[in-house]
């Protein structure tokens, strides 16, 4: 519980500092949990990352849906082609809203489904035009969301606990 109690405060201590004076503290949440998945997805996907563009690349031209292959390959129920991760964005900070939703549109289709729920968009056009998306992603890949330091319970238990607070 611990573990998920520090993971917890440090989300919360980078939504005040980055987001304070931009967002209303009321409006951390829609900010935070789009942030919190996209980190987490990193996460899991960084180990196969190069695999899943190496694959992507390999088969878009061959067959018609190569996102299938990619999917059996890294035996995922998602992946992301982009050539970008949050890390990779902060290389580039003149370019980190185009850079970032380039990054966003190299997901599958399920992951940008759940980005566009979030409705993200005006969000990210906020932070840039006040110079918070850098930041925010400098910070947010200061947490680690890797399975095997939270697992998927705790993972969960973090998420609830996030969409609880702001339910409140």
């Amino acid at each position: 519980m611990n573990n998920i109690n520090q993971i917890s405060s440090l989300i919360w201590s980078i939504a005040d500092d980055v987001l304070r004076g931009t967002f209303k503290p009321n409006e951390y949440g829609r900010i935070i949990l789009p942030f919190v998945v996209l980190r987490r997805l990193d996460c899991v996907l960084e180990q196969n990352k190069d695999l899943a563009i190496k694959t992507y690349e390999s088969y878009k031209d061959k067959i018609d849906e190569p996102e299938d292959v990619v999917l059996k390959k890294l035996k995922l129920s998602f992946y992301n082609i982009s050539k970008y991760d949050l890390e990779k964005l902060k290389s580039d900070p003149t370019n980190i809203k185009q850079n970032f939703e380039n990054y966003i549109q190299g997901y599958s289709e399920n992951v940008r489904d759940i980005v566009k729920n979030f409705n993200l968009q005006p969000l990210v056009d906020k932070l840039d035009e006040n110079d918070k998306l850098y930041l925010l992603i400098d910070k947010y890949t200061t947490v680690d969301l890797h399975p095997d330091t939270v697992d998927n319970h705790q993972m969960g238990t973090i998420m609830k606990n996030f969409l609880e607070s702001f339910q409140k």
